[in-house]
């Protein structure tokens, strides 16, 4: 199998806990030695309840928006500075610097881009990672089905968007779920609408929208990010609960580094798990991303695993029996790995 070979991981993500110092102008660094810019930025404060900030190189370091609100992206002066060579630099904010935090960053296009004239709609910005299969772009609304293009080269088999210019709930597609459901971040609900994808799967250019204001309302603007599947890197697929303590294990070929989790067959919380908190096996530490909440342990425990992920728990929000749950996993593991599916003891 032919396949886009990443000589690190973490060239193109990484995860960042630190303390906040109430300080302004603090420079938070990657542990790695090797240099990353993120595009992408997402922090959260694990022990005071703080909305989440998602902030990206297309839209300016002073915007950021909140996966767990509908709420129209804000000015974010005076709480977030700069995208740095090396991480980032955050100012006196509880939001972004005081005591808990976590950071994860994703490499898009290494600047704001330019535009993409693939689709009906011609974005404004297209920041693309070909290689890790990951874009951001901004786009404005037409209120009439079109296509939009994302650049990576690849079908994403995960899109997220936000309306920038309003409020209205985050819209995601995922693979799993097929053209014609979305889902949302800020409210967890599962729905059947064409008016979100037009019934329509992406292209390896193209994503499509319908009418709905979330995605395509006239004159209003909107960030997407889209990924796509890249071996030993990416993933985006699902899996069945089982409903005990030995739970469901999904394969990804390789060990992943952060994974975000929604049962897809009700309303309720995303979870998102990674190897950096606490850092070893097993975790039972979430985030989620439609609530403010602190960080939260009553979920059961996780391994993250040489080829995939194992629930050890028996909370609805993972793990219930005969559920579907979709997940995005990216990896710590370097690309060009192949590790056959086996089952988690």
């Amino acid at each position: 199998m032919a396949y886009t070979t990443i000589n690190k991981s973490t060239d193109n993500f990484r995860t960042k806990t630190y303390t906040g110092n109430s300080t302004n102008n603090t420079a938070i660094t990657w542990d790695e030695s090797a240099n990353m810019k993120p595009d992408f930025l997402w922090l959260k404060n694990r022990t005071l309840a703080q909305e989440h900030w998602l902030c990206d190189v297309v839209r300016g370091a002073n915007y950021f928006s909140e996966s767990d609100t509908s709420n129209a992206q804000q000015d974010g002066t005076g709480g977030f500075d700069s995208f740095n060579t090396n991480g980032f630099t955050v100012d006196n904010t509880a939001r972004t610097n005081r005591n808990t935090m976590v950071g994860w960053g994703w490499k898009a296009g290494g600047s704001q881009g330019s535009a993409n004239t693939a689709g009906s709609i011609n974005t404004t910005y297209t920041s693309v990672n070909t290689t890790a299969g990951f874009s951001i772009s901004q786009y404005t609304g037409t209120g009439s089905n079109a296509t939009v293009g994302h650049g990576l080269g690849a079908v994403p088999k995960m899109i997220i968007v936000k309306k920038l210019s309003g409020s209205d709930s985050w819209t995601i597609y995922h693979a799993s779920l097929g053209a014609t459901k979305k889902i949302n971040f800020d409210t967890g609900a599962v729905g059947t609408q064409s008016d979100r994808w037009n019934d329509t799967s992406p292209t390896n250019t193209l994503f499509s929208i319908g009418t709905n204001g979330s995605v395509n309302a006239n004159n209003a603007t909107y960030v997407a990010y889209c990924f796509a599947d890249k071996q030993g890197y990416s993933k985006f697929g699902s899996y069945v609960g089982t409903g005990n303590a030995d739970g469901a294990f999904a394969y990804t070929g390789f060990k992943p580094a952060f994974v975000m989790i929604k049962n897809s067959t009700s309303t309720g919380n995303w979870g998102i798990i990674d190897n950096t908190r606490p850092g070893y096996n097993q975790s039972d530490k979430v985030l989620k991303p439609n609530t403010a909440e602190v960080e939260a342990t009553g979920w059961g425990y996780h391994d993250l695993l040489s080829n995939g992920f194992k629930n050890r728990g028996t909370d609805g929000a993972m793990n219930t029996a005969g559920a579907t749950y979709i997940y995005m996993a990216i990896g710590q593991s370097i690309v060009g790995t192949n590790n056959v599916p086996c089952t988690a003891k």
